[in-house]
């Protein structure tokens, strides 16, 4: 009989665990009718989380346009950056502009700042893996999520209308044994008129950590070509660049699965660059417009347990102040000819189809590409 109650009661657990699953939730992450008054302005509203238990979100499902939005990130805060329902958290001041603000001014974050997701280009659902979710709310440090809509036109509210743009995000019910979280690659810089030029970062992971990557982003504005990402190991010749992700940035810019199983522990380094081509005939900054351009690379990564990387922003100052050859621990000779190139569907565009802006680049799909450097870069 003892035997028969042990059976029931296994069973019942397994149903049980089976219907949590099953009965997981969602939690819209929206503007609230939110009303931008000029092109390239940026908007933030925070989501207090629960305090009492934590909540792990497990997908991501965009509610947006690229016709209204360039681009959307998630932040995880300690504290927000304002207390109002909405506030303008751009760099952008329009201080020329006499028609003013709507909203009053601050950060994204006030405290304990952390990307967890970004999305633009009409990108799809990202699903995290089996057993992985971010942790947030409950005891950790991130008290709120904040979104952050850059806005690419204002049409709509120029017509009276507002944006309830935003995503709605999938979460599981029960605790899951894997972490995830996001490290960014980002660079400052500028590039010349009509010139191809490479916006490179690279930084050691000095905490006792083991990252498992399994999502990467790219993102750039009109000019860039190709985003890449490297784990880095070993010294000398026997340093070893293995691809973490590559993509043109001109294609939705979602997280994608990465193509090779990456272990990245303490003592690697992390390494991305940003291939671009200036058509304009005017120098090109790195800025927050959409004429001015970004060099990104987003690396989304789990770890067993709960403790993630605490320096989870990698930058450089970028061209022409930086190249990876001022690292010396970096053997540029190891890095992978393909790194610079755009690659093949589905990361890149199909044979003949046009990118940056309709035009066709003599870099697609060059299989052998003839490399030289200057002033101790590389131009392909």
């Amino acid at each position: 009989m003892s035997n028969l109650l042990s059976i029931i009661l296994s069973f019942s657990s397994i149903f049980l665990l089976i219907a949590a699953d099953e009965a997981s939730n969602t939690l819209n992450i929206l503007m609230p009718d939110a009303t931008a008054k000029h092109v390239d302005d940026y908007l933030c509203t925070a989501f207090k989380m629960d305090e009492d238990q934590p909540t792990y979100i497990t997908a991501f499902n965009p509610s947006a346009s690229s016709k209204d939005a360039h681009h959307m990130l998630v932040f995880g805060c300690s504290e927000p950056g304002s207390s109002d329902k909405i506030w303008n958290c751009g760099e952008m001041s329009h201080s020329n502009d006499h028609s003013g603000q709507n909203y009053a001014t601050g950060p994204t974050c006030a405290s304990g700042s952390t990307i967890i997701y970004a999305w633009a280009l009409d990108a799809d659902k990202t699903e995290l893996p089996k057993d992985v979710a971010f942790k947030v709310g409950g005891a950790t440090s991130i008290k709120y999520l904040v979104l952050q809509v850059h806005y690419a036109n204002i049409d709509k509210f120029e017509a009276g209308e507002t944006d309830r743009s935003g995503l709605i995000l999938t979460t599981s019910p029960v605790a899951l044994p894997k972490t995830a979280g996001v490290l960014l690659l980002s660079t400052d810089g500028e590039m010349a008129p009509h010139s191809l030029e490479v916006f490179e970062v690279a930084c050691e992971i000095e905490q006792n950590i083991e990252m498992h990557p399994f999502a990467f982003r790219t993102h750039a504005h009109k000019l860039g070509l190709v985003n890449s990402g490297y784990r880095v190991r070993g010294e000398d010749d026997d340093q070893e660049w293995t691809e973490i992700g590559r993509r043109s940035p001109q294609l939705p810019q979602m997280f994608y699965p990465t193509e090779n199983d990456v272990t990245i522990k303490q003592g690697d380094y992390v390494a991305a660059a940003c291939t671009m081509y200036n058509t304009q005939s005017h120098v090109v900054k790195i800025g927050q417009t959409g004429n001015d351009e970004m060099c990104n690379f987003y690396m989304m990564y789990w770890v067993d347990g709960d403790e993630l990387l605490r320096e989870d922003v990698c930058t450089s100052p970028g061209p022409p102040s930086y190249y990876f050859r001022n690292n010396q621990y970096l053997n540029v000779d190891k890095i992978p000819a393909s790194a610079f190139r755009i690659p093949p569907p589905p990361n890149g565009p199909a044979p003949g189809e046009p990118i940056q802006g309709g035009h066709h680049m003599m870099m697609q799909h060059k299989t052998k590409p003839r490399r030289r450097e200057y002033r101790n870069k590389y131009v392909f």
